[in-house]
């Protein structure tokens, strides 16, 4: 009787952390109603002050997610317009896996270039945007953006965490 209890009580805490597991990315746009000329401004402020840190033609980005928002896209096409080489996530890709296998790795030097994602959310309610990029896994870019009289601005300055 002791080890069917303790055998239900295993499957409970194993029910309840498969609960907690999620398949979706939790990087992306997720603006519910997303305005291109909002995007694109954010885009290229965030484009220009990635060039402020990292310079352009000398710095390689490699997306941890996939792109399917208007943000991501065009994003991925301001970089590649300012001289940046940006590698696109492809779920299942050969690339992806060397990465992954070379980030593993520790005594193999990976030629790929610095981890990006980016999240980009709205306060429910409000007119307030944030965006967050998040570089070589440990580094962050975040910034608040304000919509006032139809165009969206800078609500303050870049915050950076290394």
């Amino acid at each position: 009787m002791r080890k069917f209890a303790l055998l239900v009580l295993l499957a409970v805490l194993l029910l309840g952390l498969a609960g907690c597991a999620s398949t979706a990315s939790p990087y992306g746009s997720f603006i519910q109603k997303p305005l291109p000329v909002h995007d694109r401004a954010i885009a290229d402020d965030a484009v220009k002050q990635l060039a402020v840190l990292y310079p352009p033609a000398r710095t390689r980005f490699d997306l941890q997610h996939a792109t399917p928002d208007f943000f991501g896209t065009y994003l991925v096409e301001s970089l590649r317009a300012k001289g940046y080489a940006v590698l696109e996530f492809k779920p299942g890709s050969q690339a992806q896996a060397v990465m992954a296998a070379n980030a593993a790795s520790s005594a193999t030097p990976s030629p790929s270039g610095l981890p990006l994602s980016y999240l980009l959310d709205q306060g429910q309610g409000s007119d307030l945007y944030r965006l967050t990029l998040l570089i070589n896994r440990q580094q962050s870019l975040t910034r608040a953006y304000q919509v006032q009289g139809g165009t969206i601005n800078p609500a303050g300055y870049w915050v950076r965490k290394e």
